[in-house]
């Protein structure tokens, strides 16, 4: 059936209501049935008007290609091209619907994408791959371990067959985790009880949303770089963003064009008035009945005391206050990052799924015909 397929590039309207608005809202619908087809439920897909703001990132270009059969869009692939930093990489996120898998849809699109990247000078592909908690124990016998030997993706499944047969590595897995909202009081009071006697006055807490204080725009920017080395996959040097005051400040008001919040909670060291550890949330903009836990980080020297446990207690309380709706918080986690694993147990959450990243290297072919 692959032969009935047409792979074209999405057009991008200017707005959901325009004429040519169609195929677009199609594509993002495939994304949402795809996604209720893994999850269970949509809380992970993309409503039609965040797809859009997201899409004038300046960060990042998107190419989304579409798999049509007839006037159908049966399957989209979205080309997330960084512009700041890593302009070797492309990262892909494909879906095919349901009814389309297993019909060679997926590969004509991967093989389309691919070509798009190399034409944009990217020489590593990331895509990932995601797996329920149920899907896990069904294939407790056979795992695929990835290169940093922690956590694994199931061996037998679609998706991880579909990877493998593609060229892709399995570089590392992601624990994806969810925390029903409200906490619940006795549990935050005694949460909130542990960490404070641990930490002994000797740290004070702050907060904003949206826009950190100029008193700490430098701080903020050195713990956002060590965040982006803490959470480096083993092995990988850092060639992420490198923050600082201007840069923070152009990615809040990125953020904020975008419709979204950001609740942050972040710590501060008494004797030395030094910022040592922050914790974010992401709010979206169409719907705040979904958060995000974003980085949460403590400087290595001020860890043992735990603030990680302080803080995240303090912005979730925070974040239910100014957002009554949010009913659910989902975060992902290295398998590795144990403290944060259990911290995050600590607060209630509970294995969701993991996600799989791999890794491919593009060939390229000016060296092959040189």
């Amino acid at each position: 059936m692959a032969h009935d397929v047409r792979i074209e590039q999405l057009w991008i309207p200017d707005s959901l209501e325009a004429a040519d608005a169609a195929d677009f809202l199609a594509a993002v619908e495939v994304g949402r049935r795809v996604r209720m087809e893994t999850w269970g439920s949509d809380d992970l897909a993309y409503a039609p008007l965040e797809k859009l703001l997201e899409l004038a990132d300046p960060y990042e270009r998107q190419v989304i290609l579409v798999a049509k059969m007839g006037h159908e869009i049966v399957g989209t692939v979205d080309i997330a091209l960084p512009l700041a930093d890593n302009q070797d990489l492309a990262e892909f996120t494909l879906d095919i619907l349901p009814e389309y898998q297993r019909r060679g849809v997926g590969k004509q699109l991967l093989e389309a994408a691919e070509d798009v990247a190399r034409g944009e000078g990217r020489s590593m592909i990331l895509v990932d791959t995601n797996h329920p908690g149920t899907s896990l124990s069904d294939f407790e016998s056979e795992q695929l371990i990835p290169g940093t030997g922690d956590g694994f993706v199931p061996l037998g499944s679609r998706e991880v067959e579909f990877a493998r047969r593609s060229g892709y590595t399995l570089q590392h897995i992601e624990q994806f985790s969810a925390c029903t909202l409200p906490l619940d009081t006795q549990l935050v009071a005694e949460l909130e009880a542990e960490a404070e006697a641990a930490n002994a006055g000797r740290y004070r807490l702050h907060h904003w949303t949206d826009r950190c204080p100029d008193e700490w725009l430098e701080a903020v920017a050195a713990l956002e770089n060590q965040a982006g080395v803490d959470n480096l996959p083993p092995g990988q040097e850092q060639a992420g963003m490198v923050f600082d005051a201007d840069v923070l400040r152009e990615a809040e008001a990125v953020t904020i064009s975008q419709g979204r919040r950001t609740v942050v909670t972040a710590v501060e060291h008494v004797a030395s008035g030094e910022l040592v550890g922050l914790t974010t949330i992401s709010v979206l903009a169409q719907r705040q009945d979904v958060v995000f836990q974003d980085d949460t980080m403590v400087l290595e020297q001020h860890r043992g005391n735990k603030l990680g446990l302080l803080i995240k207690v303090a912005n979730m309380e925070r974040l239910t206050e100014q957002f009554p709706d949010a009913r659910v918080i989902y975060t992902w986690n290295a398998p590795e990052n144990r403290y944060l694993l259990t911290v995050n147990r600590q607060l209630g959450f509970t294995t969701a799924g993991v996600t799989g990243i791999w890794q491919k290297e593009l060939p390229d072919f000016r060296d092959s015909t040189s």
